[in-house]
């Protein structure tokens, strides 16, 4: 898809912000922040969290198999040139068995708390255009770098959706260095998972320690139609190094796309 380009002061009007944050606002209320889903995890030994046949029977069907990952990259040189990325991962083997980029000029620029309307057609095109083959391998559930983007993205696509941060942007209270200190005091603990709850008493997701022994913690949060304790079993399924194999792979081959085209 490309978007006819257009200059940031067209997205300035208020009455234009005003209708966006309608959309957001109609958007939350069809967030289902719980499982629900047709298929099961595989069984999971881990001393996080327990595994019981109660929970796996509650998900009938088929075991999970296919995630999916989207990512952005970004041009250097001009900021409304990307490479949308859309990878599909073997559950099992974390191996990638479908890819998909496209490169884009975006007409909306980057206004901060409206980031979907500027990054979510591109990906939501990705999987419409999936979805239209009929592929065997269309994901069972969907990472997406950024909390506020899955929760639009998935809403948007109906697919379990879980949201994935590699930084902590301040609210509520939190903050990066806080987090950090918590994960630090909790050095000696069993647990690599701390609860994001800022100073309202709201939870926000979680910062959880992705590699042994790291002090720089992922951040995890629900999309859409998953619970945060589920998209906490599959994100840690998902982890061969710090940042989950699906979001890893779609940031790394968004910027191979951009390289090939001789984009920098």
């Amino acid at each position: 898809m490309e978007q006819e380009p257009s200059t940031s002061e067209n997205y300035k009007d208020p009455q234009l912000l005003n209708k966006w944050i309608e959309i957001q606002d109609s958007l939350k209320k069809r967030l289902i922040t719980e499982d629900g889903f047709n298929w099961k995890l595989p069984p999971i030994k881990d001393q996080d969290f327990e595994e019981t046949e109660e929970n796996q029977d509650s998900y009938r069907g088929e075991i999970l198999k296919y995630v999916g990952g989207v990512d952005l990259s970004f041009s250097k040189n001009d900021p409304s040139i990307a490479c949308a990325t859309l990878v599909v991962l073997d559950f099992t083997t974390l191996e990638v068995v479908h890819e998909d980029s496209s490169i884009v000029k975006l007409s909306i620029p980057y206004i901060p708390g409206f980031l979907a309307f500027r990054e979510a057609p591109v990906l939501l095109e990705l999987l419409e255009k999936m979805k239209k083959r009929e592929l065997s391998s269309y994901p069972q559930v969907l990472m997406v770098d950024g909390f506020g983007l899955a929760c639009h993205l998935a809403v948007l696509a109906d697919l379990p959706t879980i949201g994935i941060g590699k930084n902590l942007h301040h609210v509520d209270g939190l903050t990066q260095p806080r987090v950090r200190q918590l994960l630090e005091a909790n050095g000696n603990s069993c647990s690599d998972i701390i609860t994001l709850i800022g100073d309202s008493g709201s939870t926000f997701g979680v910062a959880m320690r992705s590699t042994e022994g790291s002090m720089k913690p992922i951040f995890i949060s629900v999309g859409h139609r998953i619970s945060l304790a589920t998209a906490i079993k599959i994100v840690k399924l998902c982890c061969k190094f710090r940042v989950p194999e699906p979001t890893r792979q779609a940031d790394i081959r968004s910027k191979d796309c951009l390289r090939k085209f001789g984009i920098s």
